[in-house]
């Protein structure tokens, strides 16, 4: 293994499991969900803001009006993506709302589908057919109880989705603003967000307490700032179908986490579930065709 992959492997590991780990962050900050992004967006951006300044990505000429609006466009949708998946915690778990936010790799792939042209194969359908039914599998898991109780979990899953939708289109601007720094994209999103949040913030309600704000400085620099650096430094080095095989390591961090510091268990039908989503966003983005899908010359 070269000394880049090595790093490379290092480096998505812990952004990984960093991610993993923002869940219980976000919950015990005890701040409403608009309160930790704007946070999140401001302590993020001075990390990132000291980051591109030593990187050199803060002289004029490296972007242009339209780059800068889409950038601000993925910041949007960013921030929207952190608002839903954060408040889809007290309503679904952390397990739940993770799981069903990896079905992200789907939404992008429609929305590609629609706005770049890109094509739909039979082994993409397939993954997406499936992960359908892990939802399915997830939804009817939910054991009968008051109804508010099952609006309120139903609730949670359909903000997780709408999270995976938000981030999806985050991802689709950060398609067409290809050869641009993403550390500088990833400063204007927090920049955006943080504008965004400014107003609708009660700053009456921020922590009282050093612990408090231990735990939102940690969430803008460590698993904003820091992440990304780990996360596009190793998107840098090692091939897709290994930063692909990685990234599964956030949601199963995820699950630990909300075992380990809330005692929540997944239910055995949410395991097959979270399972069969697991299993076909790996189809997607490894590639894989199952064997009845691909064409006969390449059987046997």
């Amino acid at each position: 293994m070269s000394g880049d992959i090595k790093r490379g492997t290092a480096e998505m590991t812990a952004a990984m499991l960093i991610s993993g780990t923002i869940g219980w962050f976000v919950v015990m900050s005890g701040q409403p969900v608009s309160g930790v992004v704007f946070w999140r967006c401001l302590f993020g951006a001075l990390t990132l803001l000291v980051i591109c300044g030593a990187l050199g990505l803060l002289r004029p000429g490296i972007l242009t009006l339209r780059t800068f609006a889409i950038a601000v466009f993925g910041g949007i949708a960013i921030v929207v993506n952190w608002l839903l998946l954060f408040a889809s915690y007290s309503h679904a778990t952390i397990s739940i709302a993770t799981t069903v936010y990896n079905t992200q790799p789907f939404m992008l792939l429609v929305l590609g589908a629609l706005f770049l042209g890109e094509k739909i194969t039979a082994a993409k359908l397939f993954w997406l057919t499936l992960a359908f039914a892990g939802m399915i599998a997830i939804v009817q898991a939910k054991p009968g109880g008051s109804g508010d109780t099952f609006e309120s979990y139903s609730l949670g899953i359909l903000m997780a989705l709408g999270a995976a939708f938000f981030y999806a289109l985050a991802a689709l601007a950060a398609k067409w603003l290809k050869g641009t720094p993403p550390h500088l994209i990833a400063l204007i999103q927090v920049a955006t967000g943080m504008l965004m949040l400014a107003p609708m913030t009660d700053f009456s309600q921020s922590p009282q307490d050093a612990e408090s704000w231990a735990i939102l400085v940690s969430i803008g620099v460590v698993h904003t700032g820091l992440m990304y650096v780990l996360l596009y430094g190793a998107i840098q080095r090692l091939p897709t179908h290994l930063t692909g095989a990685l990234s599964f390591l956030y949601p199963i961090a995820a699950i630990l986490v909300d075992r380990l510091a809330f005692g929540h268990a997944l239910q055995p039908m949410q395991i097959a579930g979270a399972a069969i989503i697991l299993l076909a966003a790996a189809g997607m983005n490894l590639g894989w065709t199952p064997r009845w899908l691909r064409p006969r010359a390449l059987q046997g």
